[in-house]
């Protein structure tokens, strides 16, 4: 796998570039001499671990023959106080909907993820502490 960041020679702007031929662009924060143009690096650190997991779950609960119809994570990070700023807690709400989705398969293709699946949280895991919960919507409940 291969990637490039590139600085954009104005504030604190860089254009990342994966082998696959997407391009994403980060920036800091206006106090940090950014313009808020995209999200920060330790953004996109969390938005991996989530893409990561959710695929997993998605692709899991399809191979159970579960009727799944949607997948959402809603992640809330810590950070430490001081540099290095590292998360330091990482929770997953993970919104699963579908139809006659078993609790028992939704239970297991989380943890399944959490410990076998996604590269991202396994990378994570021996200095942030991750936790996870899920809650099951029937298709056409809402919130």
């Amino acid at each position: 796998m291969k990637a490039n960041i590139t600085w954009q020679q104005e504030g604190v702007s860089f254009l990342g570039q994966v082998g696959s031929g997407h391009s994403v662009l980060m920036d800091g924060a206006p106090e940090a001499g950014g313009k808020n143009q995209g999200p920060r690096p330790m953004e996109m650190i969390l938005l991996g671990v989530g893409g990561c997991t959710s695929f997993d779950v998605v692709h899991i609960l399809r191979r159970s023959r579960q009727e799944i119809t949607g997948c959402q994570v809603e992640m809330d990070a810590q950070r430490a106080e001081k540099d290095p700023k590292v998360f330091t807690h990482i929770h997953l709400h993970f919104v699963i909907t579908g139809k006659n989705l078993d609790p028992r398969q939704v239970e297991r293709a989380i943890k399944l993820s959490a410990e076998k699946y996604c590269s991202a949280s396994m990378m994570l895991k021996a200095t942030v502490n991750i936790t996870h919960d899920y809650e099951i919507r029937e298709v056409g409940q809402t919130c």
